[in-house]
C-alpha cells in the first residue's frame, strides 16, 4: 500500500498547515481536513472510500466540498465508515440541509453521491485485499484510530486520542508493524489542556510510547502550528526506544 499525507496540521495557515487527511492508494482517505483540497479533480474522482475517525471539524470538513465537486462526475457513491455516533453528529450538524446538503438524497435517494457504513472498534474492512481494522481511541467525542495493513507490512494511525491502553493492546500483537503515526498536540506547558481536551503533550507521549513492545518508524502528527519547534525539541529530547519524526505533507509511506 502507499500512504499519502494530505495534511497533519494541528491548524492552518501556509502551506505546510493543512488538517488531517491521508491519502491510500488512490482510492481511500483517512479523515477529510482541509489537505483534500489539495488534490487535483482527476484525484478527488477515484476516492471511494473515507474513513473517518471521529466527527471534529479538523477531519470531516472537506466531505462537503468533496462530495460537491465530483458527485455527478462519479459512477458510484463515495462511501463514509464511521462510529454510529459519528455518522450521527455529521447527518445532525453538517449534511442536515441548514449548514450543507443531505447528500444521501442528491440526486435521488435511490441513486445517491454519499453513503454511510456504520463500523465499530475491532471491525476489519477488507478493499481489494487490503485490511483496515478500527482501532480504539480515547477522545472527548467517540473516536477510533485505524490500521492499514497491506499483507505485507502494516500501519497504525492512531487518530486524535490521549492516554489509550487499549491501543497497545491492539498494535502489539501486529506482527508485521512498520510504521506508527501518533498525535501530540500540545507542548508541555499545556499538559492541563492536553488532558482536558484528551490529546497528548511530549511527556504524555512519551508514557505512551513505552507501552508500544514492536520496532516501528514513529512519525508525530496534529502538532500545533505555533508550537511545533518547542514541542518537536520536548519531543527530541524523550527517552524512547525510536527517535519520532514529525510528519509532513507530502510525506509518502511505502508499506
Amino acid at each position: 500500500m502507499r500512504l499519502r499525507v494530505l495534511g497533519c496540521s494541528g491548524g492552518i495557515g501556509g502551506q505546510q498547515n493543512r488538517t488531517t487527511s491521508f491519502l491510500a492508494d488512490d482510492d481511500i482517505l483517512l479523515d477529510a481536513g482541509t489537505g483534500v483540497g489539495d488534490l487535483s479533480l482527476a484525484e478527488l474522482t477515484l476516492i471511494d472510500h473515507i474513513f473517518i475517525t471521529h466527527s471534529h471539524l479538523d477531519h470531516v470538513s472537506s466531505i462537503a466540498f468533496f462530495v460537491d465537486s465530483v458527485g455527478a462526475l462519479r459512477p458510484k457513491p463515495v462511501t463514509v465508515y464511521a462510529l454510529a455516533a459519528t455518522i450521527d453528529t455529521l447527518k445532525k450538524n453538517l449534511f442536515n440541509w441548514d449548514v450543507w446538503p443531505d447528500f444521501t438524497q442528491i440526486p435521488s435517494a435511490d441513486a445517491p453521491w454519499l453513503r454511510y457504513q456504520e463500523i465499530k472498534v475491532g471491525e476489519v474492512v477488507e478493499l481489494n485485499g487490503r485490511k483496515i481494522t478500527v482501532l480504539p481511541a480515547v477522545h472527548t467525542v467517540p473516536a477510533v484510530g485505524y490500521l492499514l495493513d497491506s499483507g505485507r507490512n502494516s500501519l497504525a494511525f492512531t487518530g486524535d486520542t490521549g492516554p489509550n491502553d487499549a491501543l497497545w493492546r491492539v498494535v502489539n500483537q501486529v506482527e508485521n508493524l512498520k510504521f506508527l503515526i501518533i498525535e501530540t498536540a500540545f507542548s508541555d506547558k499545556d499538559r492541563a489542556i492536553a488532558e482536558l481536551a484528551q490529546h497528548l503533550c511530549p511527556a504524555m507521549l512519551g508514557e505512551e510510547l513505552a507501552k508500544l513492545e514492536r520496532p516501528a518508524g514513529v512519525y508525530i502528527t496534529h502538532l500545533k502550528p505555533s508550537e511545533i519547534e518547542l514541542t518537536m525539541q520536548e519531543i527530541e529530547e524523550l527517552e524512547a526506544p525510536s527517535r519520532p519524526q514529525p510528519l509532513q505533507n507530502n510525506h509518502v509511506f511505502e508499506f
